[in-house]
């Protein structure tokens, strides 16, 4: 149950979220700055973020209710919210210098730019460990060389928060898009019309205060930052499916087949109130691994951020395609919000950690340290 202060704050935000359904399902890859900016207008906006910085100060659970809000009103600006408040930006607010946080974070929180998040190799994908993009100290100056694709938002982001290899370990940097040696090349369109970059680092200096995390306490730092991404994905999904329940609860109500109207039918009842089940088990997931988990100090743990993702990816997937199902022939039309979802949907099997890698992160974790007991819960 929320405590009062997140339940306010989420009432505030759904009030918000509710002026983005005229333009809901028209995006189509294009940043959504105007509401953006009506959530930072409003004080709702990357509210984990320091308050010095333009946020609020609160506690990630927050971030995952606005999220969840968000989405479930307009797909678009909840996959936007989702990046810039539990990906990059939250990275850098947790770690970074106060040079860079001062640099890139005001124009963030106010809604007017954007953080890219870079790990993706073309020769590595999620095996971070083959990583070759490196950075060496050469004259008393950070020189960064690599490749990185499937990187969304570089047409409009200011910078990326880069995965590198140090000659200690695994880091990561904040590298300015804009540098001379930043080459695109090459850019796909995905399903959902979202631009995806890979681009080449070519003798980019990186300013000290630039670097993020470097070494062995810099791995598990950004391991943190995987796990809130990874709830933040969670939440995103359960927007999504409870937008695509919305569809078909809304079309089953008028609609009327052999003189009845279409929600009387048991088997329609029944889709509805499975697709429910299916929202509310991950909502539970979810925020059973939220609460009580703030920022880096207090960080969710990677299995139950693993099983949080790889449930919630799965089951917005499911729940779409028996909204889309119960709407029939209508929804299947580009155009419809729900085929619009659909493609959305299928998007989160495979980013922010495909189903194998959450398998995966389960069976090693369970096989290091066993099945929690239930004061762990």
């Amino acid at each position: 149950m929320l405590s009062s202060k997140q339940q306010a704050f989420a009432e505030d935000v759904e009030k918000v979220a509710e002026g983005f359904n005229d333009d809901a399902y028209t995006w189509n890859g294009d940043p959504p700055w105007k509401n953006l900016q009506r959530l930072a207008e409003a004080g709702v906006y990357c509210p984990s973020i320091s308050e010095k910085y333009g946020g609020q100060g609160m506690s990630d659970l927050a971030s995952m209710l606005l999220i969840e809000a968000v989405s479930r009103e307009c797909p678009d600006t909840g996959w936007f919210v989702y990046n810039q408040c539990a990906i990059a930006p939250r990275a850098i607010d947790l770690f970074g210098s106060e040079s860079v946080k001062n640099e890139y974070l005001p124009s963030v929180t106010s809604g007017e730019s954007y953080i890219s998040i870079a790990i993706s190799e073309p020769d590595a994908g999620s095996d971070v460990s083959s990583m070759n993009t490196q950075v060496q100290k050469e004259d008393n100056k950070f020189v960064c060389n690599g490749e990185k694709t499937w990187v969304g938002g570089v047409p409009f982001a200011d910078a990326a928060v880069t995965w590198v290899k140090f000659p200690e370990g695994l880091g990561s940097v904040v590298l300015p898009l804009n540098d001379s040696g930043i080459t695109v090349e090459q850019t796909y369109t995905n399903m959902v019309g979202y631009n995806q970059t890979h681009f080449s680092i070519n003798d980019v200096v990186i300013p000290e205060e630039n670097i993020l995390t470097r070494g062995e306490q810099g791995f598990k730092q950004q391991l943190i930052s995987l796990n809130w991404e990874r709830l933040g994905s969670s939440a995103l999904t359960l927007g999504w499916a409870e937008a695509g329940l919305e569809h078909a609860l809304s079309y089953a109500n008028e609609r009327e087949q052999f003189g009845q109207q279409l929600n009387e039918f048991q088997g329609i009842e029944w889709k509805l109130a499975e697709m429910y089940r299916r929202i509310e088990t991950a909502a539970a997931v979810v925020y059973q691994s939220a609460a009580g988990a703030d920022g880096g100090n207090h960080a969710p743990s990677r299995l139950h951020t693993s099983v949080a993702k790889l449930h919630s990816s799965q089951i917005v997937e499911k729940v779409v395609s028996e909204a889309l199902q119960t709407v029939g022939a209508r929804a299947y039309q580009q155009g419809h919000p729900l085929e619009y979802l659909y493609r959305f949907a299928r998007s989160r099997r495979i980013a922010a950690g495909t189903d194998e890698m959450q398998l995966n992160t389960i069976a090693r974790t369970l096989k290091s340290e066993g099945v929690p007991t239930v004061s762990e819960r």
